[in-house]
């Protein structure tokens, strides 16, 4: 199986290659000129707005595990032209070279309504205000009514494997970002994510959007004290308690089990 990975130079891209490399599965990966492909990965030259080049990347694979986004900047403008446009132009090329091939797109939970009365589930519906999230909901169902055999992985809080991004909230809150220490979050470990891409490359996946998420949502306040960072203490009532909270029964039900079940476990055999 020869399989195309956009992002895959990025945060969840560098830890997930190499992962289905071991697994037996060939990988290609796009890469902007310059750019170094993890090792062992073939390399297609290209990006998400060039035709051209992604209809080179798509010919022949099995299947497109699209990772690359757009979310660390204020430039709204970009988030939608990256993560919607870059969207719409690797389906089409898709649709053009490789109309058999699965696509696994990459999604976060971030798109669930900060007023849910209950941990996000699939079929809730969902009205994001913030750029990022709107626009990978809006990829989410340009996807979905593309003719493709698809399928979406909204991922939790991504961490593990010195990855930085636990500890980049210990920095927003350094620079004046206002955490409730009581509220909690799902979580996802890198080896976890690999795990549910595995998955949807068999076809188990197909055509559902799927939760991805451990099985212990954790404070602020437990993952500051796990990456030992100050956080200031507050007894103030949470707006509400399931904001951040994900469902992941469904893909309990499609085969995923998550083996590094909570962020606790993760410490304790070091992967954080």
């Amino acid at each position: 199986m020869t399989i195309l990975v956009t992002g895959a130079t990025g945060l969840v891209g560098e830890r997930l290659v190499p992962r289905l490399m071991e697994a037996g599965i060939d990988c290609r990966v796009l890469v902007r000129a310059g750019k170094i492909a993890p090792p062992g990965a073939a390399t297609a030259e290209g990006e998400l707005f060039d035709a051209a080049s992604l209809e080179r990347a798509v010919e022949g694979v099995s299947a497109i595990v699209h990772l690359a986004a757009v979310f660390r900047t204020k430039d709204d403008e970009l988030i939608w032209k990256s993560n919607l446009e870059g969207t719409r132009n690797l389906i089409a090329a898709t649709k053009s070279r490789s109309p058999q091939a699965r696509f696994i797109m990459a999604s976060t939970s971030n798109i669930y309504d900060a007023d849910a009365p209950r941990p996000g589930r699939e079929v809730d519906a969902a009205n994001p205000k913030h750029a990022y999230p709107a626009s990978k909901l809006a990829a989410e169902e340009e996807l979905r009514g593309s003719g493709l055999t698809w399928s979406v992985l909204r991922f939790a809080f991504v961490y593990g494997e010195n990855d930085g991004h636990l500890e980049s909230m210990a920095k927003l809150a350094a620079d004046g970002m206002k955490f409730q220490p009581a509220a909690r979050m799902s979580m996802v470990h890198h080896s976890d994510i690999a795990n549910a891409v595995k998955l949807a490359l068999s076809g188990a996946l197909d055509r559902h959007v799927v939760n991805i998420a451990d099985d212990a949502p954790t404070s602020i306040y437990e993952l500051f004290k796990l990456i030992g960072a100050a956080i200031e203490p507050s007894a103030e009532p949470l707006r509400n308690p399931w904001h951040l909270h994900v469902d992941n029964s469904l893909a309990r039900q499609l085969g995923f089990k998550p083996r590094v079940r909570t962020v606790f476990q993760a410490a304790q055999k070091s992967l954080l």
